[in-house]
C-alpha cells in the first residue's frame, strides 16, 4: 500500500500544472465568470460588459462577464463615422504597453485550449521556415477583415469581418455555449450556411492544435498581431543580455513559436526558454522591481590580505588565474596556502560550527522566508480574493441571465409602453393603437438577419397600413446618434414603420426583456386587436410567415 501511494505521489509530481498553466486557467474562470449564464442559456448585460478583458474571449459566451478587445474594435470602427473609438484604441494600447504578447502566453483562453489539445499525444507538425512564412497571415487578417471591412460598410451595415466569419471563440463560446441549453431551442432556426462554415472552420483549428503548436494563435489570430506591435516595448516579458548571450540558439530552437529571436513579433512571452539558456542571458523585465538580487558584500580594502600573504605557508590550499599570453586562455597555477584566519570570507557565506560534529542542528541552520516568497503569498492571496469575489457577485448578486417572459407570453395583455420616434416627431403609445394589430419588431444593425427582413415588415405594412402599426425598437444597446445615420443611408427613415430605440422602463427592464427578449436577435412580437400576444419568437421571419400570423387577426 505504501508503495502505491508513493508512485501516486510521484504521478502528481510528474503532471502537476506550472504557474503559467494555473494563471491560464485563473484567467479562463475570471472572464468567465458568471457560471449561471450557462445553466440559464443566456449572456451577462450588466455594467462589466463595457470593459474588454486582454485575452479573446467572445462577448456573447454565456459566462463572459466582460467585452473580447477585438469584437469592441471591429464595433467600434463601424460606429465610428467621423470619431476615432478612443476608449478602445487606448485600452488596446494599454494592455500592449504594459504585457505585450505576455496576453497570449498567461492570459488567453483560446490559447490555452490549443496548448490542452497539443497535449494529445500524435505525431507533431514542427516548424520550419514555411510556418515562419504563414504566420503573417494574422496580420493580413488584422488588415483587411478587423479594419477595413467594418470601416468600408459602417454607413450601410456594420460588419464585425473577423467575428462573423472566422473567429472560433464565438462559435465555441458564442454561438455552441447558447445552442446547447435546451431554452434556445427556437434558435436552431436561425442557423444558415454562415454557421455552417464557422462550424467547420472550428473543427479545423481544433483538429490542426493537435498536431501543430497554437494553430490558431500563429496563423490566424490578430489580437495576436496587434500585441505583438507592442512585444518589444513592453514592460512585462521576456528580455535578453546581449553581453551574457553566447548565440547558441537554444532558446530559439526550444520556443514552439514562429520565432526569430528572444522578444519580437512572434513571442509570447511563455518563459519555458529561460531554463534552457547556458549562459543565463534570459530573464523577465520588471523582476528586479519586485525581487532583490541575492549579493557578496565585498571585502573592506584595508581588511583585505595582499597577495604576498597568500603565497607564504598555511593550512588552505588555493589557486590564482594567470592569463595565457599566447592562447588567450586562463592557466591555473597551484600555490603554497596561507593560514586559515588569514583568509578573509564574507559575512553572507561565513558559517559557524560552534557545536559537535555530530549535531545536525549547528550544521544546517534554519532557512528564513524570504521577500520573494512573501511577494508571490500576497499575490496569489490577491488573485484568489478577486477571483471568489467575482464568482460570489456574479453567481449570487448579480441579476444577469434572468428571463422575463411572466405575464408576457402568448395568450397575455401586453403591458402598455411609450417609445420617442426615430427620425420623426412623436410617440408610439400602445394604448393609441388599440382596434390595430400590431407588430414589435426587435433588431440591432449589426445584425444580419435582422437588418434583412427589416423590408418585410414595411411591405406588410404598406398592404395592410389602415389596420396594421409597425414598430421596429432597436436592442442593440446603440445609440441614437449610431442607429440614425444607418438607417438615413438605408432610406429607411421614409417607411411608414416607425423607429424607436429600447428604453428602461420603471421596473429597470427595457421592453426587450420585458417581453421575453433573451439575448439573440431578432425578436417579433405580434398583438391582436385587443392587445393579446398572439406571436412571440425569436429568429428571422419571411414575408409570408408574417402575412400568415397577420391575416387571422385583421
Amino acid at each position: 500500500m505504501k508503495k502505491f501511494f508513493g508512485k501516486v505521489k510521484d504521478w502528481f509530481k510528474r503532471h502537476k500544472p506550472s504557474k503559467r498553466r494555473l494563471i491560464q486557467l485563473y484567467a479562463a474562470l475570471l472572464y468567465n465568470a458568471n457560471i449561471k449564464g450557462f445553466l440559464s442559456g443566456s449572456i451577462y448585460k450588466g455594467g462589466s460588459k463595457y470593459l474588454c478583458v486582454p485575452g479573446l474571449n467572445c462577448y456573447s459566451c454565456p459566462g463572459a462577464v466582460g467585452a473580447c478587445p477585438l469584437g469592441a474594435l471591429q464595433n467600434a470602427l463601424a460606429a465610428s463615422g467621423t470619431r476615432a473609438p478612443t476608449y478602445v484604441f487606448g485600452i488596446i494600447i494599454l494592455f500592449g504597453l504594459i504585457l505585450g504578447r505576455t496576453i497570449c502566453g498567461f492570459l488567453c483562453p483560446v490559447g490555452l485550449g490549443q496548448e490542452l489539445l497539443y497535449k494529445i499525444k500524435t505525431p507533431k507538425l514542427k516548424k520550419s521556415r514555411y510556418t515562419r512564412i504563414f504566420s503573417y497571415l494574422k496580420y493580413v487578417i488584422l488588415l483587411v477583415l478587423v479594419v477595413a471591412i467594418p470601416l468600408m460598410y459602417a454607413q450601410v451595415l456594420p460588419v464585425p469581418g473577423f467575428c462573423k466569419y472566422i473567429c472560433p471563440a464565438g462559435t465555441f463560446g458564442g454561438a455552441l455555449g447558447l445552442l446547447v441549453h435546451p431554452e434556445n431551442a427556437d434558435m436552431f432556426g436561425m442557423l444558415g450556411p454562415l454557421f455552417t462554415w464557422k462550424f467547420v472552420l472550428l473543427a479545423a483549428f481544433c483538429v490542426a492544435s493537435v498536431f501543430i503548436f497554437r494553430f490558431f494563435c500563429r496563423f490566424f489570430c490578430p489580437l495576436g498581431a496587434l500585441y505583438g506591435f507592442f512585444n518589444r516595448f513592453a514592460l512585462i516579458g521576456v528580455k535578453l543580455d546581449k553581453n551574457k548571450c553566447t548565440d547558441c540558439g537554444l532558446c530559439v530552437a526550444h520556443c514552439k513559436m514562429d520565432v526569430k529571436r528572444v522578444g519580437d513579433h512572434e513571442c509570447i512571452n511563455c518563459g519555458e526558454c529561460i531554463s534552457v539558456c547556458p549562459a543565463k542571458a534570459l530573464s523577465w523585465k520588471g523582476s528586479k522591481l519586485f525581487i532583490r538580487e541575492n549579493t557578496v558584500d565585498p571585502v573592506p580594502a584595508e581588511e583585505a590580505k595582499p597577495l604576498g600573504a597568500l603565497l607564504k605557508g598555511g593550512s588552505a590550499q588555493t589557486a590564482i588565474e594567470e592569463p595565457a599570453a599566447a592562447a588567450g586562455g586562463v592557466v591555473l597555477t597551484e600555490v603554497e596556502t596561507a593560514p586559515a584566519e588569514a583568509v578573509r570570507l564574507p559575512e553572507t557565506v561565513q558559517t559557524e560550527n560552534t557545536a559537535d560534529s555530530g549535531s545536525c542542528a549547528a550544521a544546517k541552520p534554519k532557512k528564513k522566508l524570504g521577500r520573494g516568497f512573501w511577494l508571490q503569498f500576497a499575490a496569489w492571496a490577491a488573485a484568489l480574493a478577486l477571483l471568489l469575489g467575482a464568482l460570489l457577485y456574479y453567481n449570487v448578486f448579480a441579476e444577469s441571465g434572468k428571463r422575463y417572459t411572466e405575464g408576457n407570453q402568448v395568450g397575455d395583455l401586453c403591458a402598455d409602453f411609450t417609445l420617442d420616434k426615430l427620425g420623426k416627431e412623436g410617440e408610439f403609445a400602445l394604448s393609441e393603437t388599440r382596434g390595430k394589430v400590431v407588430i414589435i419588431n426587435f433588431w440591432a444593425t449589426w445584425c444580419g438577419p435582422c437588418v434583412a427582413e427589416l423590408p418585410h415588415f414595411e411591405e406588410l405594412y404598406r398592404k395592410y397600413s389602415e389596420e396594421l402599426e409597425v414598430i421596429a425598437v432597436d436592442s442593440g444597446n446603440e445609440t441614437a446618434s449610431a442607429v440614425l445615420p444607418f438607417l438615413e443611408a438605408r432610406g429607411w427613415l421614409d417607411y411608414g414603420i416607425s423607429f424607436a430605440m429600447d428604453e428602461e422602463g420603471e421596473d429597470g427592464m427595457n421592453l426587450f426583456r420585458r417581453l421575453g427578449g433573451t439575448d439573440s436577435l431578432p425578436m417579433t412580437v405580434v398583438l391582436d386587436r385587443e392587445g393579446v400576444i398572439v406571436y412571440n419568437s425569436i429568429g428571422s421571419v419571411t414575408y409570408e410567415k408574417l402575412e400568415e400570423i397577420v391575416t387571422p387577426c385583421l
